[in-house]
C-alpha cells in the first residue's frame, strides 16, 4: 500500500499554550488495522486547568469525557484515511485541539471471542432476532415516553435478515425490546453473542442494553443484564442490592470503557459477553467483547428477584434516549445465546 503522510496539525482555538494537546497512540501518518488505540493527554489549554477531553473522526460527532484529561480507549472506524481529532476545554469553555492523521490498512469485522470460552456440549439458540413474537414496551424505569416499532429487513444485515429497531422518545425515555425462547431452568453458564449496526441516529443514544433472564429452579428470576453506557462511558452490569424478595436494582460501573455515541457509524459491530449464576441466583460478571477486543469484567453479585414467573428464557435489547426528544435507528442480527 502506497504510504501516504500527514502534516501534524496542533490547532489552538484561543490562545493556548503550545502543544497543550498531547497525542501518545498512534502517531501522524501510522498505519493501523480498526479498532486502534487511542491515548492522549492535556494538562492545561490556555494556561488554565483542563476540565473535559474529547475525540472525533474525520467530521463526526464528538466524544468527551468530563471531569477527565486523558484518553486511553479504542476507536474503530472504516478502512481508508481519517482524522483523529482530540480536544481539550478549560474551565472558561475555550478549546485545544490536536489533530493526526492514519490510514486504517484493515477493519477487524469479524473479531470473535475464542471459541475454546464455549464448549462443545452447550446448546445454542440462533437467530433469535428473526422470532416472531418479539414485542416493544416503554421502560418505566427510565424518563419521559418513548415508543418503538420493529421490522426484518434484509439490509443493511450481517447473517442475511436483521432486526431493524425505531424508537422516539421524549425526555430520556427508553424503549425495551424483549422476546422469549426457551424455558430451560437448569443451564448455569450463559455466552451472548450478537452484531448491532448504528446510523447517525445514534448521537440519541444514551445507553444501548443486552440482558438476559432465566428463571431458576427455586421459581427465582436471576437478571443478567450488561449495558453500554453513554452517561459513564463504561460497560455496566446489574445486581440486587437488597434480597430476592426485597429488591433493589441497581446498576453498577466496571470502569471497562463504552460508549454507544462513539460507535462506528454504518458498520457491524460484534458484541459479546460471558456470565454465569450459582443455584442461588448470584452472578458472576466474567468477560465482554467489543469487535473482538476482551475485556475483563470478573464481578460477583446477587441478581436474583423473586418475580414469580413461569420457566422462561428471555431477552431485552433497549434503546434509552439522550436529551429531551429525538428518534433511533438500531439493528440487530445474528443474536445467539449459548448456555451449559
Amino acid at each position: 500500500m502506497k504510504f501516504i503522510f500527514y502534516p501534524l496539525m496542533i490547532v489552538f482555538v484561543f490562545t493556548a499554550t503550545a502543544f497543550a494537546v498531547s497525542i501518545t497512540t498512534p502517531y501522524n501518518g501510522e498505519h493501523v488495522s480498526s479498532p486502534f488505540t487511542l491515548v492522549a493527554s492535556a494538562a492545561t489549554c490556555s494556561s488554565l486547568a483542563v476540565t473535559a477531553i474529547g475525540y472525533s473522526l474525520d467530521y463526526g460527532s464528538t466524544t468527551m469525557f468530563k471531569g477527565k484529561t486523558n484518553i486511553d480507549t479504542t476507536v474503530s472506524t472504516s478502512a481508508g484515511t481519517h482524522t483523529v481529532h482530540v480536544k481539550a476545554w478549560n474551565d472558561k469553555g475555550q478549546v485545544c485541539v490536536a489533530d493526526v492523521g492514519i490510514d486504517v490498512t484493515s477493519v477487524t469485522d469479524n473479531a470473535t471471542a475464542d471459541p475454546s470460552i464455549v464448549p462443545s456440549t452447550a446448546v445454542s439458540v440462533s437467530g433469535i432476532q428473526l422470532l416472531s413474537n418479539w414485542k416493544g414496551v416503554h421502560d418505566s424505569g427510565t424518563g419521559g415516553w418513548s415508543s418503538g416499532s420493529m421490522s426484518l429487513v434484509g439490509s443493511p444485515a450481517y447473517s442475511g435478515v436483521s432486526r431493524k429497531f425505531a424508537t422516539s422518545y421524549s425526555n430520556y425515555g427508553g424503549e425495551r425490546y424483549w422476546v422469549t425462547f426457551g424455558d430451560n431452568t437448569t443451564s448455569t453458564n450463559f455466552f451472548y453473542d450478537g452484531w448491532v449496526y448504528l446510523t447517525d441516529s445514534a448521537i440519541h443514544i444514551a445507553n444501548l442494553e443486552f440482558d438476559l433472564y432465566q428463571t431458576m429452579p427455586n421459581g427465582q428470576t436471576v437478571i443478567f443484564g450488561v449495558q453500554c453506557d453513554g452517561y459513564s462511558s463504561t460497560w455496566d452490569f446489574t445486581e440486587n442490592l437488597g434480597t430476592p424478595t426485597s429488591p433493589k436494582g441497581h446498576w453498577a460501573h466496571t470502569g471497562v470503557w463504552c460508549n454507544p455515541r462513539s460507535w462506528t457509524r454504518y458498520k457491524w459491530h460484534h458484541v459479546q459477553m460471558e456470565y454465569s449464576r450459582d443455584n442461588y441466583g448470584t452472578i458472576t460478571y466474567k468477560y465482554v467483547w467489543f469487535d473482538g477486543v476482551q475485556k475483563s469484567i470478573w464481578h460477583t453479585v446477587l441478581g436474583a428477584y423473586a418475580a414469580g414467573w413461569s420457566p422462561t428464557l428471555l431477552t431485552n435489547f433497549q434503546v434509552d434516549g439522550l436529551g429531551s426528544s429525538g428518534s433511533q435507528v438500531v439493528y440487530l442480527d445474528d443474536l445467539t445465546v449459548k448456555r451449559w
